[in-house]
């Protein structure tokens, strides 16, 4: 069973006529990082490329900061490089062929556990190497069309190169954090008739919405519901909705009072202005959703309070000039935020979506439920507002709701 679940994984890999994308993540219990070329690395992504030189398999691993990509050609040479990367501790493996998918989970004991299902209708294999072509959404997707970030001849506006930029590294986190959740069993399978629940918060004109939607309904039955204060933003995007063909909702409310009707899998979260990032993350932990990935914009609350709370010694420089209090409260804040959901039960991590070069405000929060208290996060926290003596929005809504001190 063990031999002939790796077994089964690699041949697919190997399937260069079949395959579609592997992804390779996790760490296994115990084990040190994978490395590849010599680097610890996240994750692994394997897919197959036409080149001039003929059919490659081509890895593109990630580290903490950059990815790395290095082609094999089709025969010993990439066979030799699937066999290095199924010798790593990754934990779990995802792999999309055209007529199936493949999920395999290492557990705690080391045993691999291997789920095999078929796809109701063949994907598409996509072999392109040109990197124009290596987008999640095409530039000519409608989607891109009606929301305006590309012209009517299906080419990215020169004003909205950025909005188009930012689209894509969020749906590239949101589904690698999906692949390695579900892999994992932290985020159910959906089914046809009761399909992945994705909720958008603050969505304005549901950019995120609608291109999560185009891309995860390739392979997976999605439900999205955007939420926004304004009911113009709900009137406009029910009638993009209707244009594209998407059953999509639209609930007009603050992210603090809106209602769904069922509690979302996924909650998304694209800067949410100062505090409402608390108030979506408040949310999230309410319904207990399973996955979270919320980047936050401004942080003006703490920061205003850094301004007159006493400094801790030997601190004082961080908060003396403006600029740098800014700044610190931004990192200040996040740092609670973290701390906040791995008490909760998620793990977290907190990192850049976007080059900075392309937004100032590039951070991401992504947070997974596991369920395990995080005993070391809470004294953390305590320990953090102890010295800074600040009030952060969501450990306020947490104490409202949960009676957390």
């Amino acid at each position: 069973m063990t031999t002939d679940a790796w077994a089964r994984v690699r041949a697919a890999v190997l399937d260069a006529d079949q395959l579609v994308r592997a992804l390779a993540s996790g760490r296994r219990k115990g084990q040190p990082a994978p490395v590849v070329e010599g680097r610890e690395v996240r994750r692994v992504e394997v897919r197959v490329v036409d080149l001039k030189a003929g059919r490659h398999l081509q890895v593109t691993s990630y580290d903490e900061t950059q990815a790395h990509t290095t082609n094999h050609a089709i025969g010993e040479d990439a066979e030799a490089a699937v066999d290095a990367l199924l010798a790593q501790p990754f934990a779990n493996w995802h792999v999309d062929t055209a007529g199936e998918t493949h999920q395999l989970r290492v557990t705690k004991k080391g045993v691999p556990m291997l789920h095999t299902s078929v796809r109701s209708e063949d994907v598409e294999v996509a072999r392109e190497h040109d990197r124009a072509k290596d987008r999640l959404l095409a530039e000519d997707d409608p989607v891109l069309v009606a929301l305006g970030i590309s012209d009517a001849h299906g080419r990215v506006k020169p004003t909205r190169q950025a909005k188009y930029r930012q689209v894509e590294e969020f749906l590239r986190l949101l589904d690698a954090s999906l692949a390695e959740a579900m892999a994992q069993g932290q985020v159910r399978t959906p089914t046809a008739d009761d399909p992945l629940r994705i909720a958008d918060l603050g969505c304005g004109n549901a950019y995120l919405t609608f291109a999560a939607h185009a891309f995860l309904s390739r392979r997976l039955p999605v439900r999205m519901t955007g939420v926004d204060v304004k009911q113009q933003s709900a009137d406009h995007n029910s009638q993009v909705a209707a244009g594209l063909g998407i059953d999509a909702d639209f609930v007009v409310g603050s992210i603090a009072d809106a209602r769904l009707d069922r509690a979302p899998d996924v909650v998304l979260a694209l800067h949410a202005c100062d505090t409402a990032t608390d108030d979506a993350l408040a949310r999230a932990l309410e319904w207990g959703a399973s996955l979270v990935l919320a980047a936050p914009c401004c942080h003006h609350d703490i920061a205003a309070q850094l301004r007159t709370a006493k400094t801790p010694e030997p601190y004082a420089m961080l908060t003396r000039y403006g600029i740098l209090r800014e700044r610190f409260a931004d990192t200040l804040t996040d740092a609670l935020r973290a701390s906040l959901l791995r008490r909760e039960g998620y793990r977290v991590d907190v990192v850049e979506f976007v080059e900075s070069a392309h937004t100032p405000r590039n951070t991401l929060l992504r947070a997974v439920r596991t369920g395990a208290a995080g005993d070391d996060a809470a004294r953390e926290y305590d320990a953090l507002l102890a010295a800074w003596d600040v009030r952060p929005r969501l450990g306020q809504l947490l104490e409202q709701r949960h009676g957390h001190a």
